[in-house]
């Protein structure tokens, strides 16, 4: 008996062999005899799909089946209006840290998905809004991280940081991350922050090559609300430029003055996940943890 019966399908624009992939994986969904609805502006102009019906928001489906990488499903993550339906992946090349399965094991795994033959992992995202006055400069969910950072100039930045109204400290740096538990494995991690298992509801504060060398990574609990302002710096040669990105995706211009505001949702994005998988199993595989040393 299926478990998820209405299948929506999106899919990476640009991916290599498009039109085989999707083919494939429609193939599969019509022989289970699912309802199969597609991302019409993303699967523009594949035969397989012709005559399917088109996928109009997530509230007319079960599920959510992603035909792509991390970057896709933080796209998609983006762009859906409510999380109350649970994502799938599949990736052409290889599995990344949100990505579920390859195409090569979508033949055997996807009919025992839509079976409820899973799990659903569920991870917190991050509302994150900029301010500048009454205004609003950008705002947005993420999964990983937003990243406030200086322009091409190479000058450090002060970023004044709050935490429930209360003064933390003011970041001297090249930037500040602001990850969920979810993104400690994406670029806080390359930026010195430390892992924590996404189960943990907490924000983690990370300075991009901070000036101080007592200014290291933060985990602030969950229910906690965080402010940075960016300060003017007042040099001679003039307030360098400042940007905010959300999951890399998003951009926007910052200014003296402007303010960001970040708490954890109460909302969570739900992923089918295989029974056997764990977390620390995908530590091991993606990060080549559990090896000895080389010599």
């Amino acid at each position: 008996m299926m478990h998820y019966r209405r299948i929506g399908v999106t899919v990476k624009s640009d991916i290599p062999a498009k039109d085989a992939i999707v083919a494939h994986v429609i193939r599969i969904l019509r022989k289970t005899g699912a309802d199969i609805r597609v991302d019409r502006k993303r699967i523009r102009g594949v035969p397989s799909a012709k005559g399917l019906k088109t996928l109009r928001g997530t509230g007319e489906i079960d599920l959510l089946l992603i035909l792509g990488g991390d970057g896709t499903i933080l796209r998609t993550i983006r762009e859906m209006e409510c999380f109350s339906v649970p994502i799938l992946s599949i990736n052409r090349g290889n599995i990344g840290f949100l990505a579920e399965m390859s195409v090569g094991e979508a033949s055997r795994l996807l009919p025992k998905f839509l079976c409820g033959e899973g799990i659903v992992d569920e991870r917190r995202a991050l509302r994150v809004i900029a301010r500048r006055g009454a205004g609003t400069v950008t705002e947005g969910f993420v999964l990983n991280e937003a990243v406030i950072s200086q322009g091409t100039i190479a000058r450090l930045i002060d970023l004044k940081t709050t935490v429930n109204g209360e003064p933390l400290t003011t970041f001297r740096a090249d930037g500040l991350i602001l990850a969920t538990p979810t993104g400690s494995t994406a670029y806080t991690l390359a930026a010195g922050g430390p892992i924590v298992h996404p189960q943990v509801q907490a924000t983690i504060l990370t300075p991009i090559n901070s000036h101080s060398f007592s200014q290291k990574p933060i985990v602030i609990p969950g229910d906690h609300r965080i402010e940075v302002e960016v300060l003017g710096r007042g040099a001679k040669f003039g307030d360098v430029d400042v940007s905010m990105t959300l999951d890399g995706q998003v951009y926007a211009a910052l200014h003296p003055g402007d303010r960001i505001f970040a708490a954890v949702s109460e909302h969570t994005v739900k992923f089918l996940r295989r029974k056997k998988e764990t977390y620390y199993a995908t530590l091991r595989s993606k990060l080549k943890w559990g090896g000895r040393p080389e010599e």
